[in-house]
């Protein structure tokens, strides 16, 4: 029988097949969802909505709204954060900005002491001077009026619940309560985080405790109810306006104007090339996204994917560029809306290339200088001098459709600045401001001004493949140690291939421009004498990372979750 006669009745059935890999590709790619975060109730929070059809952006909400209530010594929506998002399919990203801003009041000298000399971190952060404008609702609001797809309110829902009801306290949130004396000195917190024995002294909360916050639960209906003017207007504002005034120590100034007057900004994302990605992140006032590319322009002119992964050899080049991106951070970056920050110039590919070249294979250079980059105004800045103790939380959300956050959210120190108000740990993200405001009658970029954003460490980072096509996203916390712990996760997927769990699991190390830190009882210690010999200063210490991502593979989404914290996956399919 001729071949020609079943030609229709082959060409259809390879119709069906090619229509039947085509919906179960679709599917695998487009209706499977993820949600990394710091907690399992707020992961578990941001799966619901994803699974109700929400968008990552929607996903993000209730996230934050839940780490608000479960993780306080992290991140709250009396904080600040960033957020990369991706719309579906595209290569476009819209970065948010909702960093603090300082308050009217606010002066150059304020955290120096009648000697004109810095204060000491602690008095600093256990103060009303502290306390900055929050950015969290607004930078929430302004994403979920773009890219939302659920109800405003309806995305307050298990927060609410787990605030009237109780959550399980973990581990992670007893053992901060418990080290931290300020606590129970202090106005609210020592209320809240404590109980009382039987001989009426004050107990931390124990792992494993029902905690309630039902005044966290009232300010949460206020915002479902009224969007960001039920946080930054009325009685909300108001109870946050008298925490900061009537702070034990130095009182803020931080008023009513200050919080109506807050908005969130839209920020052009920093893209530049890696190898065969494109890696994008935050621009200034966060510092973390150019150091990040800083460090990847400078190791991209050594072949990191020929090195062995955590070897001596790859933690030497790693923590030399390291010095090198700290150098230029601690001198060059600020608030662009305040001062100049040249961008371009930091992450040219020339200049990069120069300092590549100060790297040498068989000795440290023990401190880095800020480069030259022939920019006078830059070029004449004095360094900065702040202190920062990292508190911080990042979570990585792909939706069903495609769409993409990667979000980094901060109080600053833990617990912040101690100060409660509607339920909410209140931000000392002012302590970021350099205490000095010039060095040698050199102005200081992150010094102090009134309606100024601090400088951050922050690094919400999403990655996109030679094709355009989204690859991964992820970001931690661990203050200025956040630029090393995503660097070297970035490098761990993109020149060492590996897996999103094992790139966010491996042993830390990282350089700040001083001592190349080590992350004690991990198996880089074995390194330590070699290190040594190659000039490095060691010190040994833990290095409490939390980092949480996703990566798109071939097989579908694949997600990590930080061992150091208490983070968790959770997936399905819509």
């Amino acid at each position: 029988m001729p071949l020609k006669r079943f030609l229709p009745v082959i060409g259809a059935a390879l119709i069906v097949v090619v229509i039947a890999l085509w919906l179960t590709v679709g599917q695998g790619e487009h209706d499977a969802y993820m949600v990394a975060a710091a907690n399992p109730y707020a992961s578990e929070a941001g799966g619901d909505i994803l699974k109700k059809g929400g968008s990552a952006v929607d996903a993000a909400i209730a996230v934050q709204a839940v780490l608000t209530l479960v993780e306080p010594e992290s991140s709250g929506l009396a904080g600040g954060a960033f957020m990369l998002y991706r719309k579906p399919g595209s290569e476009k990203l819209d970065a948010y900005d909702g960093r603090e801003t300082a308050p009217a009041g606010a002066r150059p000298d304020m955290f120096l002491d009648e000697d004109k000399k810095p204060l000491g971190i602690i008095p600093a952060i256990l103060s009303g001077r502290s306390v900055g404008a929050p950015g969290a609702v607004a930078l929430l609001a302004l994403a979920h009026k773009e890219h939302g797809k659920l109800e405003w309110a309806s995305l307050f829902e298990r927060a609410i619940e787990l605030s009237e009801r109780g959550f399980e306290v973990s581990p992670k949130l007893a053992a901060a309560i418990a080290r931290d004396p300020a606590l129970a000195t202090m106005p609210v917190t020592q209320d809240y985080f404590f109980t009382r024995d039987a001989s009426g002294n004050r107990v931390p909360v124990a792992a494993g405790t029902i905690l309630k916050n039902p005044r966290l639960a009232q300010t949460l209906r206020t915002i479902a109810k009224e969007g960001p003017e039920g946080f930054y207007k009325g009685p909300v504002a108001q109870e946050i306006v008298d925490a900061v005034a009537h702070a034990p120590s130095m009182p803020g100034t931080l008023s009513l104007a200050d919080l109506a007057g807050y908005e969130a900004k839209h920020r052009d994302p920093l893209c530049r090339p890696y190898r065969d990605y494109r890696v994008c992140t935050m621009p200034p006032p966060t510092s973390g996204g150019i150091a990040t590319l800083q460090i990847l322009g400078i190791l991209e002119n050594f072949d990191m994917g020929r090195i062995e992964p955590m070897s001596l050899v790859a933690v030497h080049f790693i923590a030399e560029a390291e010095k090198l991106a700290y150098a230029d951070r601690g001198k060059f970056l600020g608030d662009p809306d305040f001062v100049h920050v040249p961008v371009d110039a930091l992450l040219d590919a020339t200049y990069l290339r120069k300092r590549a070249d100060l790297i040498d294979p068989s000795l440290s250079m023990k401190v880095a200088k800020p480069g030259d980059l022939g920019d006078k105004r830059a070029d004449g800045y004095g360094s900065n001098v702040s202190l920062a103790y990292p508190s911080t939380s990042h979570f990585a959300i792909v939706d069903a459709d495609g769409g993409v956050v990667s979000m980094t959210t901060s109080v600053e120190a833990p617990f912040g600045s101690h100060l409660m108000a509607g339920g909410m740990i209140l931000n000392n993200q002012l302590t970021d401001f350099s205490f000095l405001p010039e060095e040698d009658g050199k102005p200081v970029a992150n010094a102090v001004a009134p309606g100024k954003r601090p400088m951050s460490a922050m690094d919400p980072v999403i990655v996109f493949d030679k094709q355009g096509d989204f690859f991964a996203a992820i970001g931690s916390p661990g203050g200025s140690r956040i630029i090393g712990y995503v660097t070297q996760s970035l490098i761990a997927l993109l020149d060492w291939n590996m897996d999103m769990q094992t790139a966010v699991s491996l042993p830390r190390f990282l350089d700040r421009n001083g001592p190349l830190e080590i992350e004690q009882g991990t198996e880089l210690e074995k390194l330590v004498p070699q290190l040594k010999q190659l000039g490095h200063e060691i010190k040994l210490q833990a290095m409490n990372s939390g980092l949480h991502g996703i990566r798109a593979t071939a097989k579908g989404l694949d997600g990590g979750a930080d061992p150091r914290r208490e983070g968790k996956v959770v997936e399905g399919v819509r």
